[in-house]
């Protein structure tokens, strides 16, 4: 893989954490509330069987590359990550800084429950 470059970051994400919130009703329901927004490249997984069969089942398996910073540095796999521009919603399941400590790459499963 390439090194990554800040010209690789082309799209929009916002970084939503779970929280409680009124339902109307007097009570609390969980609801997801947008912390920050930054800059992000998708990182399309193309490889093995545990991809391929994600495929199939219809979630689909991408990083998503960002730059590090105090903010996505405490991001942990109880968020979301949210494309702004599509509104599509990416489930974190791992998360690993780069060895140059300039990118965190959060590796997100689309079309799966939190």
């Amino acid at each position: 893989m390439p090194k990554p470059t800040a010209g690789d970051l082309v799209y929009r994400v916002a970084f939503d954490v779970k929280g409680m919130a009124s339902d109307g009703a007097g009570g609390t329901t969980t609801a997801f509330s947008e912390q920050f927004q930054c800059r992000a490249g998708f990182v399309h997984l193309r490889g093995g069987e545990s991809v391929q069969a994600a495929r199939l089942q219809g979630q689909h398996p991408q990083i998503i590359r960002v730059r590090s910073s105090s903010l996505t540095r405490n991001v942990t796999t109880d968020w979301r990550i949210r494309d702004v521009r599509s509104g599509d919603v990416f489930n974190i399941r791992d998360i690993t800084p780069g060895l140059d400590r300039q990118f965190i790459d959060f590796l997100c499963q689309k079309g799966v429950a939190a």
